[in-house]
């Protein structure tokens, strides 16, 4: 089923600030109540995006995250005059999220901004190879037979689950720029902010080429309609 681009991008809209509000909502909670701990923030970014995959998916493809559009553009798997629509409406719904995070956050929260634990070079590095690995399995696991069902969705938030659980300490685990530029935006916190533009758009792109690598040599699939 094609959707126009107007319900394309109140999905991706949607789906960015239902990220942030349980994403970043639960790195919140945690601070003001040390309820949930470092493990359960991150799985509390694993299921939402798993819901998100598994609800808006079929509609917009659920990127919800500027590097994976850029990324799948780059890929032949995105169109390019939708490209920015596409970010707008994640950076929209992203500063929503947000902005309803902060109606419910104490004084001097920084709303879940994604902070560098020991400098901007290393978080750059790790927020590169976080989104490059995130990436690569979300370019493996929506090609061909895989691309139906629900394991797509559980090998992609399960992956950005793991990643939050181990890296979130050291960067913040963001791998997605409109994550972290709302945040950032409505706390005031912009330290080393580009970091987690550069990084994320780093990463993804070379997911791509290592993606086209492993496909060398294989049978080719036919690539789904572009819309």
């Amino acid at each position: 089923m094609q959707h126009t681009l107007r319900t394309c991008l109140l999905a991706e809209a949607l789906g960015t600030t239902i990220l942030l509000i349980f994403g970043t909502g639960a790195a919140v909670v945690d601070a003001q109540t040390h309820a949930l701990g470092h493990g359960g923030v991150a799985a509390a970014f694993g299921l939402v995006v798993f819901i998100i995959i598994q609800s808006l998916g079929e509609t917009s493809g659920a990127h919800v995250n500027p590097a994976v559009t850029v990324a799948f553009w780059a890929m032949g798997r995105f169109p390019g005059r939708r490209v920015l629509p596409y970010v707008l409406a994640q950076l929209a719904g992203a500063a929503l999220g947000s902005f309803l995070v902060k109606l419910i956050a104490g004084p001097g929260s920084n709303l879940g901004a994604t902070l560098p634990a020991h400098g901007a070079w290393q978080a750059l590095g790790i927020e590169t190879f976080l989104t490059f690995w995130l990436m690569l399995v979300i370019l493996r696991v929506t090609s061909g037979s895989k691309e139906v069902g629900m394991l797509a969705g559980l090998a992609i938030s399960v992956t950005v689950a793991l990643e939050a659980l181990v890296a979130g300490p050291l960067t913040g685990a963001s791998m997605n720029p409109a994550r972290s530029l709302a945040p950032a935006l409505f706390s005031g916190v912009w330290t080393d902010w580009g970091v987690y533009v550069v990084g994320p758009v780093a990463g993804a792109l070379l997911a791509v080429a290592v993606d086209r690598l492993l496909a060398v040599g294989a049978e080719p699939e036919a690539l789904p309609p572009i819309q």
